[in-house]
């Protein structure tokens, strides 16, 4: 049988399956990826011997699962999410946690500790006697055979085994930790340190999240619109010092409040769709405009940005990481991220090189 990889998680799946297929690539393996992002499993290509199978699974797919074996298993973050499908916070976790459920002996759970939750099912699965690694932004939660992640590097035993400084599509401590659950993979399908390394750094990033889509002089505009939740959206908020950021659309249980100790780094938010009036409200003094389309939410915050850059010299962030639902405007993000990317283009902004 092939083998196969399997991710799933609240946060930061998506990123990470697609970062794992190009890690594998890269390193001359016959990869398919698919299942939530991209091509449905059952559209995949016929199964060979050599192939490896890198797939996002959903806690909707996980809870009607009992035979899947994963040779790889990965388990992200867990944040609520999904909560009137799964009774609550322990049937989310439970269907979660079911990635692991039917995996061999030989097999590798990856699991996130950053939260108590995926402490629980790491703690659970390690005391089972499974082979199970750690993948902390707490060097010190690591564990002996865990990796730990900081913006820009990923770390093994306290010390520096890649440094991601040179690798554009990966900024942040989120995406750090994506890295590692990739290089984690990779060495346990067999990659050496050099290409799984080497993969990472030349990872073209995946659509919609992260995505710098072009730039106007000294700004420069970021497709974050597959953060349908705040905590999504927290990864982006913190990845950058200062941004001007469109916000909006239906919102998830909690709207932003959560987001209140990030509120310092914004330098002006836009804020569209249903959410735009409760959102105004959270926000309070942060400085704030209901532009309530994204058309417009775009030429205002490029407008600002551009007066910032002017008066700073400082490179300025407009960013869309709505901490939302796309489906009061959009059918769905990937049509709300492409809505932003025609927006952000019809101003006249340079597209990004590919890299």
């Amino acid at each position: 049988r092939p083998r196969v990889v399997a991710v799933t998680g609240t946060n930061g799946k998506s990123t990470t399956t697609a970062l794992i297929g190009w890690v594998l690539k890269q390193a001359g393996l016959t990869v398919h990826v698919g299942g939530n992002i991209g091509i449905g499993v059952l559209a995949l290509p016929e199964p060979t011997p050599d192939a490896v199978y890198v797939i996002e699974v959903s806690s909707y797919q996980l809870d009607l699962t009992t035979s899947f074996t994963p040779d790889v298993a990965i388990l992200t973050n867990v944040s609520p999410d999904h909560l009137d499908r799964h009774g609550g916070m322990e049937g989310y976790v439970a269907a979660k946690r079911r990635i692991f459920a039917a995996q061999g002996p030989d097999a590798v759970a990856l699991v996130g500790v950053d939260e108590t939750w995926g402490q629980g099912v790491f703690d659970a699965l390690h005391a089972a006697g499974r082979h199970t690694v750690s993948i902390s932004t707490d060097p010190s939660a690591a564990g002996q055979e865990g990796y730990a992640a900081r913006a820009g590097a990923v770390l093994k035993d306290g010390e520096v085994i890649a440094d991601l400084s040179a690798a554009r599509s990966l900024p942040g401590r989120h995406n750090a930790q994506n890295a590692a659950f990739a290089y984690a993979a990779a060495r346990a399908l067999g990659v050496s340190h050099e290409a799984a390394v080497e993969g990472l750094l030349t990872f073209p990033g995946l659509a919609h999240r992260m995505e710098a889509v072009g730039h106007i002089g000294s700004v420069r505009f970021i497709n974050d619109s597959k953060a349908t939740n705040a905590d999504a959206a927290r990864q982006a908020l913190s990845s950058y010092p200062s941004v001007f950021w469109i916000a909006g659309g239906v919102p998830k249980a909690g709207g932003i409040a959560d987001l209140a100790d990030l509120f310092l780094r914004v330098a002006k938010a836009y804020l569209i769709g249903e959410a735009a009036d409760a959102f105004a409200v959270t926000l309070g003094s942060t400085p704030h405009l209901v532009s309530k389309t994204l058309d417009a939410a775009v030429t205002a915050a490029a407008a600002d940005a551009h007066e910032a850059f002017l008066a700073s010299g400082v490179e300025q962030i407009v960013l869309l990481s709505p901490a939302c639902a796309s489906f009061d405007q959009y059918p769905d993000f990937e049509a709300r991220g492409e809505a932003f990317r025609a927006a952000v283009l019809n101003l006249g902004a340079a597209p990004e090189a590919t890299a």
